[in-house]
């Protein structure tokens, strides 16, 4: 595709890029790219027919055999129909739970917490971020930064504890781990702080279970982390992260 349009040409600042793609995309291409999809063997052809239609922005990778590991030119192929076929030449992300590692596999980040050394999750996501972006992949679901403080929670071992400063410096290493300074790099890939402020909170260590939180509680034990994630995002960026809850 000829880089004729607005939105095409990289030498424009990226809010004009957006703005000039947005006006020109329909509604239902609008919330195609919030479709995240999954690909099997019974579904491959009609997967490849949302991504012509501009109605798939995500490829996930999960714990399927058949979902897990794509390999790079069943990625590319993906990605060719979605730049060359599609009306607006949008490319797909492909995500994965990086979690502690790719093919290297390090400690879980509970574990690494305990070190007490951000430099050694940064570091470790570093390596992890250079191994999936060989692969393939864009994005990576982590880091975990719920705060847990019920060890009968099983995702426990996802974070980095129970206390807001230590995992602050854990979020916000982990960040520039996976992102580097510069995201056009092709060894570093998107992180995702997650999941909803708040989740490790579930009452009775049960999975999607209510939490009670009071405003106090939220700004100085929950928000802080999720503070640090988006400072350290909003570097790679070249934003500046605006002050706000749990600074």
């Amino acid at each position: 595709m000829t880089a004729t349009l607005p939105y095409q040409n990289p030498d424009l600042p990226v809010p004009q890029r957006v703005q000039d793609l947005m006006g020109r995309m329909t509604t239902e291409e609008k919330i195609g790219q919030t479709n995240q999809i999954w690909i099997y063997r019974t579904n491959r052809e009609a997967v490849k027919d949302l991504v012509r239609r501009g109605l798939a922005g995500t490829r996930l990778s999960n714990n399927n055999p058949e979902a897990r590991l794509p390999s790079v030119e069943d990625l590319n192929e993906l990605q060719r129909i979605a730049v060359e076929e599609s009306r607006l030449g949008i490319p797909l992300l492909h995500g994965r739970d990086v979690i502690h590692g790719h093919r290297t596999v390090f400690p879980l980040p509970l574990g690494l917490a305990a070190s007490f050394d951000p430099g050694i999750m940064e570091e470790s996501n570093t390596i992890a971020a250079r191994e999936a972006a060989s692969a393939g992949v864009h994005w990576s679901f982590a880091p975990m930064i719920d705060l847990a403080r019920d060890p009968r929670w099983g995702r426990c071992v996802e974070g980095s504890g129970e206390d807001p400063y230590l995992g602050a410096q854990m979020a916000a290493a982990a960040v520039r781990g996976f992102q580097g300074e510069d995201l056009s790099n092709p060894e570093r890939i998107l992180a995702c702080a997650k999941h909803f402020i708040g989740y490790g909170s579930a009452e009775g260590g049960r999975d999607y279970e209510t939490g009670e939180i009071t405003e106090n509680k939220l700004r100085k034990v929950y928000l802080p982390p999720y503070r640090a994630a988006e400072q350290a995002i909003a570097n790679v960026s070249g934003r500046k992260a605006k002050p706000g809850a749990g600074t």
